[in-house]
């Protein structure tokens, strides 16, 4: 996942994904082999587990990042933040509704009672946050979540997407502050203008590649 032009930067740059709770979200772990620094995307839960895998890989956690506020994301997110002493950076505002909701969500479906967690700094389009050396543009992709966001890497050819795009499928729509045409609109005119040959880490399942779901994707037909 390296680029050429900037090495000195990307060369070290790592994803270690852990899945986490009964929806196997996949929490992603970017760090630097160099470094030793990283970050840690969506701790939806399983904090020991993902604490293990920090442990293993003997990585420093500079921040939390989060795409957006749905309970699978989040869920983790402020045990971890307060058991690293970290900031956590993200979604979109749009999606403090749905934080504010955090218990309620739990609730909902049938999990354990879960911390709500304060984000130190919300994200709009244009941002730029940094992991592990790398720096990430901040897409505003509403439509499964009114705040999600994407974290873009034109060198590495990499997004990290949450949950508007899948490999073979979307974001689901139905739940509170979805919309299916904002969704479709975010991915058209958002993610697949990045470029085919951009892989992208889903909030669930296998990565896949921008241009195989331009071309293959039945939802985007």
């Amino acid at each position: 996942m390296s680029d050429a032009s900037n090495k000195a930067d990307l060369t070290g740059i790592q994803i270690t994904v852990v899945p986490v709770t009964a929806f196997q979200q996949n929490c992603s772990i970017v760090w630097n082999k160099n470094t030793r620094k990283a970050v840690v995307v969506d701790p939806g839960g399983d904090v020991d587990h993902i604490l293990a895998a920090l442990k293993e890989l003997d990585v420093t956690v500079e921040h939390i990042l989060i795409t957006h506020g749905h309970i699978d994301h989040i869920g983790g997110a402020a045990e971890l933040a307060e058991t690293l002493n970290v900031k956590v950076i993200g979604p979109h505002e749009d999606d403090r509704p749905l934080i504010d909701r955090v218990e309620d969500q739990a609730k909902q479906f049938g999990l354990d009672a879960v911390k709500k967690v304060e984000p130190d700094q919300w994200l709009v389009e244009g941002d730029v946050v940094t992991a592990a050396g790398a720096e990430f543009q901040v897409l505003h992709c509403p439509g499964h979540a009114p705040g999600h966001v994407v974290f873009y890497n034109k060198d590495l050819k990499l997004a990290i997407s949450g949950d508007v795009l899948f490999a073979g499928s979307i974001g689901r729509t139905d739940l509170p502050g979805g919309d299916h045409d904002t969704l479709i609109a975010s991915i058209k005119e958002k993610l697949l203008p990045l470029g085919d040959d951009i892989t992208f880490l889903p909030g669930h399942g296998p990565a896949s590649s921008l241009g195989h779901e331009r071309l293959n994707n039945p939802y985007l037909k």
